[in-house]
């Protein structure tokens, strides 16, 4: 069956004088051909992930190409049976990609060396040459390049500290750093360098780019890669692929991410259906016996049947165990 949708994922580090006003007529246009997304402006430039049908992503980038300096954006496409967003955004940001640096990095000025996906497969290959994925655990537990080294960071701006207090494990060592699609790598392998590496490279296009490559075609990559839209997730290796992901209540493998059923809480987790449904979606006993609990709410259980789930599993609706 053709997949007549298409998803890209974009960004360009290009000053904008007025992103206020760059915000409310890409909005419009956006929604003028029915496109849906996500897309971030600010004075550095734009970033973002668009969904829609062949026609209207072609309209797309063929309007971001028309704009002044935007000419050459680099579009990362993948097909799709649908639309991958909900709704349209676009909104103004500081950052497009936050990273909260006191002096920021402008990557025009100082970046990392660019690695396409030949160069980085050999970087991996190398025993002397440390990975790091710049990304967030989450996004690290569903894939991640074989032997990458995974930072303990829930967002990208916890990173710079994470590295300062490890600096001495590979201050002298070549670093090699990776990200989705590469927006993130920009700034912080410039960082990396103004803060005393000495060698830092970076995959240029990212993993999105890395797993097309119809050399490589995505080698060493384990899992899949975390997408920050309604595919959850999608396949990087096409030599042998393999699940790395563990289920968050029992430790099998898994590639089913889901939110934890308590709202106040929302953590992002692990979870085969069985295990969603013996847990009710509740990343812990307290989530589980939330009174705003959506799975209760979303399978219309009565108290009664709520009360004999967690009986099933050790637990009350009382803040005591009943085993």
């Amino acid at each position: 069956m053709s997949k007549n949708y298409r998803v890209l994922l974009f960004y360009k580090y290009q000053t904008i004088e007025d992103p206020d006003e760059f915000v409310t007529e890409h909005l419009e246009y956006c929604k003028s051909i029915g496109l849906k997304g996500r897309v971030l402006v600010g004075s550095e430039g734009i970033n973002g992930t668009v969904s829609g049908t062949i026609e209207q992503t072609k309209k797309y980038m063929d309007y971001v190409h028309s704009l002044p300096g935007f000419e050459d954006v680099w579009f990362k496409e993948d097909l799709a049976d649908n639309f991958a967003h909900k709704k349209m955004y676009v909104r103004h940001r500081e950052e497009i990609v936050a990273l909260n640096l006191e002096d920021d990095i402008d990557p025009h000025q100082i970046t990392g060396q660019y690695l396409n996906p030949k160069e980085f497969h050999d970087a991996l290959l190398d025993e002397d040459t440390i990975v790091l994925d710049t990304r967030n655990d989450y996004e690290y537990d569903l894939g991640h390049f074989k032997g990458a080294i995974r930072p303990e960071i829930r967002n990208f701006r916890e990173l710079p500290n994470w590295v300062l207090e490890n600096k001495d494990k590979f201050m002298e060592k070549r670093i090699v750093v990776y990200c989705t699609g590469g927006i993130r790598c920009e700034k912080f392998s410039g960082w990396m360098l103004r803060e005393g590496f000495k060698d830092v490279g970076q995959l240029h296009g990212g993993i999105d780019t890395y797993g097309k490559d119809p050399e490589i075609k995505g080698d060493l990559w384990e899992g899949k890669m975390y997408v920050f839209d309604e595919r959850i997730s999608i396949p990087i290796n096409h030599v042998n692929p393999s699940v790395v992901a563990k289920d968050y209540f029992d430790g099998k493998p898994c590639e089913r991410y889901i939110n934890c059923g308590n709202p106040e809480c929302n953590e992002q987790i692990i979870a085969s259906k069985l295990n969603e449904d013996k847990y009710l979606r509740g990343c812990s006993a307290e989530c589980r016996r939330h009174p705003r609990n959506r799975y209760i709410s979303e399978n219309n259980l009565s108290t009664q049947e709520w009360e004999e789930r967690l009986n099933a599993i050790g637990e009350s609706l009382k803040n005591t165990h009943t085993a």
